[in-house]
């Protein structure tokens, strides 16, 4: 039985403190934003009032997911009053409705996609696992949102013939990811069985994955390991196994070995070439969810297991390197990796051995 590294409390209080300082913090700001004509000329905070901080909404967004998670995991945590109160101020329903309205407006519908969709349905779901009054009421609050965000796969992925296979992120792969975690915890079973269909359409037919060709220069997924990270919650235990090994057949033996040694990240005041302390992180949590996937004697566990943790020393201790470009996002990635997974993001035969 293999049991991942725990988020200890410390950590917990370390990352908040990290999200705190982005969530309501303005400026510098990266907008993903069309102007329609001179009155679309506005401020973050006008435009996006609830996800207008940590540099982009995407990165708001999933910083609102990880303080979610830690009031989940941690009770008395010291930031708790501080991020009650910053959620309170930026989960209202009224922020909330001016957020889906911004998606209504014309030439927006690519706004986002699919990573903060992704993000957002994944925050959707945490607070809807949480019993808490406080989360009940954040909960309802993004309802309206969450439900525009689930109707933009319905209606996009009929449409997209070929998936993206990036490492950034319009990446196909991570994006139904989340978006079916939250498809099964919500029962919204047209969703989930969409996003099982466009996955086997996609990448049931790979093999020999060319994954000797990453890292790239900027990337913060490994497009073949979030492929694989996809596709073992699509597929059957056994159905799941022998696809992996078709698609990288050499990896049991330690190749290729770029994708099994963490990436180096030459500069971490650049906001393109940190995004592989990302990588490092987002790499270890898929090696570490493949290898719970694996049958218990499976000769690739050990492999995967192994280079996870290479890959979460590697890059745990730059997760707080003192510059915003990294500090506004990096920690939400820590997070996701040193946390128990939910219910849906992992198939009950996972980490129990079998």
């Amino acid at each position: 039985m293999y049991e991942p590294r725990s988020l200890t409390r410390e950590q917990a209080s370390h990352f908040a403190g990290l999200a705190l300082k982005g969530i309501c913090r303005e400026y510098p700001n990266k907008l993903d934003h069309v102007l329609n004509d001179p009155t679309d000329a506005r401020s973050p905070k006008a435009l996006h009032p609830a996800f207008y901080g940590c540099f982009d909404w995407h990165s708001s967004v999933h910083g609102h997911w990880m303080l979610v998670r830690l009031l989940r995991l941690f009770s008395a945590l010291p930031e708790e009053k501080e991020i009650r109160t910053k959620l309170n101020g930026n989960l209202t329903a009224a922020n909330l409705r001016a957020e889906a309205e911004y998606l209504r407006a014309p030439n927006r519908h690519s706004f986002e996609r699919t990573y903060g969709w992704a993000w957002l349905l994944k925050l959707a779901e945490e607070l809807h696992a949480w019993k808490d009054e406080d989360g009940r009421q954040w909960s309802r609050n993004l309802r309206p949102l969450a439900d525009a965000m689930a109707t933009r796969f319905l209606d996009f992925l009929p449409k997209q013939n070929y998936p993206i296979r990036t490492g950034v992120h319009p990446n196909t792969a991570f994006g139904l990811a989340f978006a079916l975690d939250y498809a099964r915890t919500m029962g919204n079973g047209r969703l989930e069985n969409l996003i099982a269909e466009r996955t086997r359409t996609y990448f049931l037919s790979d093999a020999d994955c060319p994954a000797s060709w990453e890292p790239g220069g900027e990337d913060f997924f490994s497009p073949s390991l979030m492929e694989v990270d996809l596709m073992r919650r699509v597929l059957a235990p056994a159905e799941f196994r022998d696809w992996f090994h078709g698609f990288l057949p050499e990896l049991c033996r330690g190749k290729p070995k770029s994708l099994l040694e963490p990436a180096a990240v030459p500069d971490r005041k650049d906001p393109k070439l940190v995004h592989l302390d990302g990588l490092n992180l987002s790499r270890a949590w898929c090696m570490l969810h493949i290898a719970a996937a694996l049958p218990k004697m499976d000769p690739a566990r050990q492999t995967l297991m192994a280079a996870s943790s290479r890959h979460a020393d590697a890059a745990l201790d730059y997760v707080a390197s003192g510059d915003y470009l990294g500090e506004h996002w990096l920690a939400s990635f820590a997070v996701y990796l040193l946390s128990p997974p939910m219910k849906n993001e992992v198939k009950a035969s996972e980490f129990n051995g079998k």
